[in-house]
């Protein structure tokens, strides 16, 4: 599913002044706004196989991700899935402020989109792989509730999904009861890394932009050209939101604790610990890479009080149909978040510049989302 440093949401290092407003309809961009546009791209990304998960872009280990995402076996109470919060025809969110699985959560549900695209997992980067970020809700007490051995007895009463595993992995899944539920979140990663989101019309916008197209980007709505310039430019919202999946993945403290709805999150810091210390983390058996060099991040990491109500800087890819916002969820609108930004900073958003800047978010959305496969397709067949 803060404090006072780097907003983390929509752009959350609002420097502007008051009343910044629009200027003239085709906004103009310096050489370094150019270059901040050209960053938030391409799109969408070439595919990255996961070097930890020895499974990762293997079709049936999709397949199989894909069947264990929907089932409700994997909680032994039989009724809670990935599904169950991660809801495809809700961009991989629940709408809900707080999550609930088996018991309500502090935090927000996030989306599972682009997750590939991540270094660290979770709102406070408690996990270091995907995989990693499967495994925890199946143990998690107040999520599936979950163990090895309840995980390892869904295959053994379903022998097609028993067979299915050992296709995948070319062993029985009831050998070892830890490395069933490693490769159980294996698969499940494997099929979250299919969850990419398609172009956007700002993508075809920055693509025209980059060719001096300019009948291409004459499509693109002048209030968000206007919002594209703010956002690179004064707003300074591409300070945290860069790179093509508009994140710089990084983890930052934006409001007093006092002021959480919820009460206090200790987020990075609580999460650095809990990677460093999880027995499942890319620093132990279950590492695929025989290099190591995936591990070296938590390997190096240093837990500093610093860390403390910090979070990890969400995508704004699709952030127009992920409401509600932040990691607890405080905000229900999209305008709401934008004004916690300026008002985080210190500074008043003036209305015209708010309106762009809206326009612009509400051009980050999958123009065919509806359709993606996982909304569409019935599953398959275990292979």
């Amino acid at each position: 599913m803060y404090k006072r440093s780097v907003p983390v949401l929509l752009g959350l290092m609002v420097t502007m002044v008051q009343g910044l407003a629009q200027a003239d309809d085709s906004a103009t961009f310096t050489q370094a706004q150019l270059l901040h546009v050209r960053s938030l791209g391409p799109w969408p990304p070439a595919r990255m196989a996961d070097p930890a998960n020895r499974v990762s872009g293997d079709p049936r280990a999709v397949e199989l991700g894909r069947r264990l995402f929907r089932d409700p076996r994997m909680s032994p109470v039989g009724y809670i899935a990935c599904v169950t919060c991660h809801q495809p025809d809700r961009a991989f969110t629940d709408r809900r402020a707080r999550a609930h699985g088996l018991a309500d959560l502090p935090r927000n549900t996030p989306t599972l989109a682009n997750l590939r695209q991540q270094r660290w997992y979770g709102w406070d980067g408690a996990s270091d792989s995907l995989w990693l970020a499967s495994v925890r809700p199946m143990l998690d007490p107040r999520e599936f509730d979950g163990n090895p051995t309840s995980i390892t007895r869904i295959y053994e009463r379903d022998p097609d999904l028993a067979a299915c595993y050992a296709a995948v992995f070319g062993t029985e899944p009831v050998r070892d009861a830890q490395e069933t539920i490693v490769n159980t979140g294996k698969a499940l990663a494997a099929f979250q890394e299919t969850m990419v989101t398609g172009r956007t019309a700002f993508d075809h916008y920055r693509d025209a932009l980059l060719r001096n197209d300019a009948s291409a980007m004459a499509a693109y709505p002048a209030p968000a050209r206007r919002g594209l310039q703010l956002f690179v430019g004064p707003a300074g919202c591409v300070t945290c939101h860069r790179g093509p999946n508009l994140s710089d993945g990084l983890f930052h403290a934006v409001l007093d604790p006092a002021a959480a709805r919820f009460g206090d999150d200790d987020g990075r810091l609580g999460g650095a610990d809990r990677v460093r210390a999880h027995p499942m983390n890319l620093l132990g058996r279950f590492n695929d890479d025989a290099t190591r060099a995936n591990a070296q991040a938590v390997e190096r990491l240093v837990v500093r009080d610093d860390m403390r109500d910090r979070f990890r800087t969400p995508s704004l890819r699709n952030v127009g149909v992920t409401a509600p916002y932040m990691h607890d969820g405080r905000h229900d609108h999209l305008v709401d978040a934008l004004d916690h930004g300026a008002s985080a900073s210190g500074t008043t958003l003036g209305a015209a510049a708010r309106d762009d800047l809206l326009a612009f978010l509400g051009t980050l959305t999958d123009e065919h989302g509806e359709r993606r496969p996982w909304n569409t397709e019935p599953l398959a067949p275990c292979p």
